[in-house]
């Protein structure tokens, strides 16, 4: 039988994740108690956390129809989805272990007198599994929000705006783990030595190819220990990122001896990317306004040797001088990447579209000064909403006369198997 740690550390980290603060994989991935565990063991627990979140709309569906809407407590309610998540969407588990380390997780966790609770709920599931599975098959094709734990206001607009089919390949890719990419820092290995090293390591890797990255090669790693505890990643071999994050750099086309600007660049994904293409040559100074994700940033340039850098927080005004180049990663809804983002389809609302787009204009508006005349403005999310994206750009350009179009693309995720992300290239011309 599994042992009951996975699902300990499974259980605080979703309480957790009801509070507010970063993203509950950020917490669970730096938990010591979770890193401690054995592989296995740590792929359960990891598992049973994002499965749970991700599924929560559908568990609480579930609860409401075996309870009769009853009401529960918050943890009460949390121990409840790790067990019904066990028993209707992981086969790999034993039925009869679902239930009984839930139950005793109830009891060692002071809530006793609820133990008989969590049982006859589970046990009531287990015994009519055949027909619930029957209904959750009903509920796919009467409520696809529900039957996908998605917010129906945004269900609604994607079917409206892309299709039912499309729609429907969405819901489904936003339910599965991503795939882990990680990008090969040409500042400190290629590709050949970093496979060679990480044989020796016990990562299992795949090269990838994808239209938009250019010159910079992604791997897919499909088994691997842990791997801030791996020597290349600890001496900056590489940077685990998903390839849509690209997009952006491919159409900045950031050369050496250019003069960069990285506006919103923390943690330091694209910042990174565009310091291999200037091969740490030129100008790059990554700016951003987070005092926390700026020390993340600056341990991740050293990490990774990316000497051009220079790091400034917008507390401390505009950079000085003109930009050849000037990269707006701007914060958004993070509709293209709610698999990997698990919180964030219960933390987004209908009229934070707005809020948002009003942000986006501001800080789009704010650079456009910082481009010398010829130069390039980029634009970027990881938003699927056209008010974000093609709306926002018209937008600008509609403002900005000194500006033009020179391209806008769209990574998919249902398409093409990565995050989904947006990036439109501006060009100033003379005023």
């Amino acid at each position: 039988m599994v042992t009951a740690k996975p699902r300990e550390i499974a259980y605080f980290a979703l309480r957790r994740a009801a509070a507010p603060g970063d993203f509950v994989e950020h917490r669970l991935e730096s938990d010591p108690g979770f890193l401690a565990l054995r592989p296995d063991d740590r792929r359960l627990a990891q598992e049973l956390v994002y499965g749970a979140l991700r599924r929560r709309a559908t568990l609480d569906w579930l609860l409401d129809r075996r309870t009769g809407a009853r009401r529960q407590r918050p943890e009460i309610r949390t121990l409840l989805h790790l067990g019904l998540y066990q028993l209707l969407f992981l086969d790999r588990i034993p039925p009869h272990a679902a239930v009984h380390e839930t139950v005793q997780l109830a009891r060692e966790h002071g809530m006793a007198s609820q133990s008989g609770f969590v049982n006859a709920v589970l046990r009531g599931t287990l015994r009519d599994l055949p027909a619930t599975r029957a209904e959750l098959a009903v509920l796919a094709q009467t409520d696809p929000a529900t039957a996908t734990s998605h917010p129906a206001w945004l269900v609604d607009r994607w079917q409206a705006r892309l299709g039912k089919a499309d729609t429907a390949k969405l819901l489904e890719l936003n339910n599965t783990p991503p795939p882990t990419f990680a990008r090969v820092n040409s500042l400190r290995t290629d590709p050949e030595t970093l496979q060679r090293t990480w044989g020796d390591e016990g990562v299992v890797a795949v090269a990838r190819d994808f239209s938009w990255t250019g010159p910079d090669r992604f791997f897919e790693l499909q088994d691997h220990p842990p791997l801030t505890t791996l020597p290349s990643f600890q001496r900056g071999e590489f940077y685990v990122q998903d390839p849509s994050t690209l997009l952006a750099v491919t159409l900045l086309d950031p050369h050496p001896g250019d003069a960069v600007l990285d506006r919103c660049a923390a943690p330091g994904g694209k910042t990174l990317a565009i310091a291999g293409r200037m091969g740490n040559q030129g100008r790059l100074v990554a700016e951003d306004g987070n005092d926390g994700r700026l020390r993340l940033l600056g341990e991740n340039v050293t990490r990774m040797g990316a000497t051009c850098v220079t790091i400034t927080t917008t507390a401390e005004g505009p950079a000085e001088g003109l930009f050849d180049r000037v990269l707006v990663d701007a914060p958004c809804s993070n509709t293209g990447v709610l698999r990997r983002r698990l919180e964030s389809r219960w933390r987004l609302e209908p009229a934070a579209l707005g809020r948002l787009e009003r942000a986006q204009l501001t800080l789009l508006r704010a650079v456009a000064s910082r481009v010398k005349l010829g130069g390039l403005l980029v634009y970027s999310t990881c938003s699927l909403e056209p008010e974000e994206n093609t709306a926002l750009v018209d937008q600008f350009l509609a403002a900005e006369r000194s500006y033009s179009l020179e391209t806008t693309q769209q990574v998919l995720p249902w398409r093409d198997g990565v995050d989904g992300a947006f990036a439109a290239a501006l060009r100033r011309g003379a005023t």
